[in-house]
């Protein structure tokens, strides 16, 4: 599974399965994230206990975890949660985030293709990504890559200052998130932009 990439830049990045060895690069790739990157996740991954969780609940599999590694530090971290059983047995949520010096750079593309990847071969058929209505950016990027607001929730989450915010779901089908990405993917190889 363990892939290099090349990014728009040139940058080589290897993207691969994270391990328990990950967890010092794991703390320090989510303690140098802005304020307002970490402002909107999900848990307060600067704290060490919480990283430690995020490692151990890879090792156990119901949490399919990617990072992509520059110059040995994490610079990407993705997760695909998966259901596994009963209703939603056929979703799993997708989680992305990307360093800003490796943005805009064709890294979140790639590190998606990827966990598209995972969710395919766990028997996956749609992928649901949950955010908080600021994120505009995140939810234009699902946008192009086939997702579609599904539900708004007023003010039902807080972000880590407190503030209570909207919650945005939005949901694609696999075979069409495929589709999309390989267009896209198709485009930035005639403009010579991966590896």
């Amino acid at each position: 599974m363990p892939t290099t990439v090349k990014l728009k830049d040139g940058t080589e990045v290897l993207i691969r399965e994270m391990t328990k060895d990950d967890y010092e690069r794991s703390l320090a790739f989510f303690r140098e994230l802005p304020e307002e990157d970490m402002l909107f996740l999900r848990r307060d991954v600067s704290d060490p206990e919480v990283v430690r969780d995020r490692v151990e609940e890879a090792e156990r599999g119901n949490v399919k975890r990617l990072v992509a590694v520059a110059d040995d530090k994490i610079v990407a971290d993705g997760a695909l949660e998966l259901a596994g059983h009963g209703w939603q047995q056929h979703m799993a949520e997708l989680r992305l985030i990307i360093a800003r010096p490796y943005q805009r750079k064709g890294l979140g593309t790639l590190m998606a293709r990827e966990l598209y990847r995972l969710a395919s071969s766990e028997g996956v058929e749609e992928i649901v990504v949950r955010m908080m209505r600021p994120q505009t950016a995140a939810r234009n990027i699902f946008r192009k890559l086939g997702f579609h607001e599904e539900i708004l929730l007023p003010s039902f989450v807080k972000d880590h200052r407190g503030a209570k915010q909207d919650l945005i779901l939005m949901r694609c089908d696999l075979k069409e998130l495929w589709q999309r990405l390989e267009t896209f993917l198709s485009e930035l190889d005639a403009a010579g932009f991966r590896g």
